[in-house]
């Protein structure tokens, strides 16, 4: 049986023609190596055809068409032409050998030709590969290189699904800047406050903050032109008063020595750096919140921006920390001490980075680890729900939250927390709703660029009305049930009249059996009485009266049914 290949390259399809191989030695050391050799691989191996592409753009989807395991018009005409035809209710005597056997199962469903794909196929076909220039004339190796470059970085591109607004590395670095940015602000701040200590010492004792610190020194410049005029401009840096006056008060009285303009002006610089830092890191930290908000909305709304942005970072990415199990979330952060008890056999860590969560400070020291296992269960729902969902909500990340803090309130008070089914039901129903109501909102607006207010309003009223009516008349139903009762018409006469109607009903069904025969009159004198009480109308009275009648006449029946016997 003949054996043809297809060979899918960067520059276009080849078909080659395999013959003269015993298919007893297909599988030997022997028939491997000599792939390697051109001059025996060339004998056995042969171009049949070849159809470049025409464009860079069309080997681009030929490719991914292959990858997919999709045949294209193309290739099915380039198979077609090329192949020997298959004639009716015969056995084809060749077959065609692929690398890719998704492509080999939909070239043998939509052409009838049989395909196979095993290690001899794909030997030759490596052999194919490394001497493919040398089968096509006028084909440079450097052409073929440039191809195969091209065609690589345009599908891989197309393969990376790449959203802007999802880049997980952005938060990556700014979670570590913002860390470095608080390390050397607080440096840089103590160095402002020892510099400027030497010309007025006691206004750290003053302000103890970092950054209205530079910013007073800034202001003050030298303590000695520190006058009352100055107040107004202290009482805005600091927003108080007292401290303001004391700080006028402390610049009189001052035991610091008193600096040179050149050593004030580079103060003064410095502080003014510490303060643009100080800024830079507060638009940083929005930045970041922002970021987080795009990224990972449920995470941030669980445990918070920054220690949501930590896990991020120290798993690598979103992806990443999404397949982590919640065990290996819980200790994030703490592989030191983690791998230290391991070595020494001691107490594993209970938490690592997750331990700058709020839920962790609030739980007493008994609880800490509990709380801790269950915030990183958590964690992990609302890091694949950020990582694999398509809608970007907050609402699952809400949901989690309320649940920790039932769980602190039943480790606290012993509540009993919800079922997590029943919170991600509820979460999912809400979701669905918001959705719908924007979809509403959509068509609403759609609305109002077409018609005027006035037509709007009325809509929306109607719509109102038919809400109000509702599908199951349950509103309906309770308004008509709140006017019986605030109304004069009660609603007792008709509860005893079906009562009374239930009392016969059951008169009626005690005598019956005993009377054999003659039931046809019971139910005529039954049907006779009833048609009197509808015309008189009477009262409980006429119906005992009746009863009593009724009961009088069966008893004459069986005393006269008892002397017929007789």
């Amino acid at each position: 049986m003949a054996l043809y290949l297809l060979f899918e390259s960067a520059s276009g399809f080849s078909l080659f023609h395999v013959h003269g191989i015993d298919e007893i030695g297909q599988n030997t050391e022997a028939v491997r190596n000599s792939v390697l050799d051109l001059t025996r691989f060339g004998k056995v191996v042969k171009l049949a055809a070849f159809q470049p592409f025409s464009s860079a753009l069309d080997a681009l989807n030929q490719c991914n068409a292959v990858s997919e395991g999709l045949l294209t018009d193309e290739l099915r005409n380039f198979l077609e032409l090329n192949l020997p035809k298959i004639k009716e209710g015969k056995k084809p005597k060749f077959s065609l050998g692929v690398a890719e056997p998704k492509i080999g199962s939909q070239i043998s469903e939509l052409t009838k030709i049989p395909c196979q794909s095993n290690e001899f196929v794909l030997e030759i076909l490596r052999g194919v590969r490394l001497h493919f220039e040398r089968f096509i004339k006028d084909l440079k190796q450097a052409d073929l290189e440039k191809a195969q470059l091209g065609l690589g970085h345009s599908y891989s591109r197309a393969k990376v699904k790449f959203n802007v607004n999802r880049v997980d590395n952005m938060v990556i670095q700014a979670i570590f800047l913002l860390d470095t940015l608080d390390k050397d602000i607080n440096s840089f701040s103590m160095r402002v406050r020892e510099w400027y200590s030497w010309h007025f010492p006691e206004l750290a004792k003053i302000v103890n903050d970092n950054y209205l610190y530079a910013k007073v020194a800034k202001f003050v410049e030298n303590k000695s032109e520190l006058t009352e005029d100055k107040l107004p401009g202290l009482e805005d840096i600091l927003g108080d008063e007292e401290k303001a006056k004391e700080i006028v008060e402390a610049a009189k009285a001052s035991m610091g020595q008193d600096l040179s303009p050149i050593d004030l002006i580079n103060v003064q610089q410095f502080a003014q750096r510490v303060m643009d830092l100080s800024e830079y890191r507060k638009k940083l930290y929005e930045y970041l919140v922002t970021k987080m908000n795009d990224i990972a909305p449920n995470l941030a709304s669980l445990i918070g921006e920054v220690v949501g942005a930590r896990l991020i970072s120290h798993a690598g990415s979103l992806t990443n920390l999404a397949k982590c199990p919640a065990s290996t979330l819980q200790i994030l952060g703490a592989e030191k001490a983690l791998f230290r008890a391991l070595k020494t056999r001691g107490n594993t860590p209970k938490y690592g980075l997750i331990f700058h969560s709020s839920f962790i400070g609030r739980a007493s020291a008994r609880n800490k680890g509990r709380l801790a296992r269950y915030l990183a269960n958590k964690c992990s729902i609302a890091s694949r729900i950020d990582c694999f969902s398509e809608t970007n909500t907050t609402i699952f990340g809400e949901k989690l939250r309320e649940q920790v803090e039932e769980r602190l309130d039943f480790y606290d008070k012993g509540v009993a927390p919800r079922k997590n089914l029943d919170v991600m039901k509820l979460a999912i129903d809400s979701a669905s709703n918001k959705d719908s109501q924007e979809n509403q909102d959509g068509e609403e607006n759609k609305m109002d660029t077409d018609d005027g207010p006035a037509e709007v309003s009325a809509k929306k009223s109607k719509k109102k009305k038919a809400k109000s009516k509702g599908a199951d008349g349950v509103s309906v139903a309770e308004d008509k049930l709140a006017e019986v009762a605030d109304g004069d018409a009660p609603i007792e006469p008709e509860t005893e009249k079906k009562k009374k109607k239930k009392e016969k009903r059951k008169l009626a069904e005690e005598l019956v059996p005993e009377i054999p025969n003659g039931t046809n009159g019971l139910d005529s004198e039954q049907n006779g009485t009833a048609k009197k009480k509808k015309k008189k109308k009477g009262g409980e009275e006429a119906a005992n009266g009746d009863e009593l009648q009724t009961a009088s006449k069966v008893k004459k029946k069986k005393k006269a049914k008892s002397g017929d016997d007789e």
